[in-house]
């Protein structure tokens, strides 16, 4: 709210380059662990993979295609969104 639209633009981009790529990876894992004799090491290991790409190729698609990004407002909220589940811990 402080900084404007184009800020909160930037943080809800930033938190989705956070929350896409790991729904994606638990979603990806909760398939594969419904099949009988599909639980791989593998399996985990490649869907990280792809979790970092994945994340990594959309931070770079928000900077290479929203000209008016707030820098400050993207980080914030990528770090907020990795560090929610701490604040889930302690929630109860």
């Amino acid at each position: 709210m402080l900084g404007g639209v184009h800020a909160l633009v930037s943080a809800l981009l930033g938190g989705l380059c956070c929350v896409v790529p790991n729904g994606l990876f638990a979603l990806r894992l909760f398939v594969s662990a419904r099949k009988p004799g599909a639980v791989n090491p593998m399996t985990f290991f490649i869907g990280e993979f792809i979790k970092i790409a994945l994340t990594i190729a959309l931070l770079g698609a928000v900077v290479w295609l929203y000209r008016d990004l707030n820098w400050l407002a993207l980080i914030a909220a990528f770090i907020v969104a990795l560090k929610s589940y701490i604040i889930l811990l302690f929630r109860h």
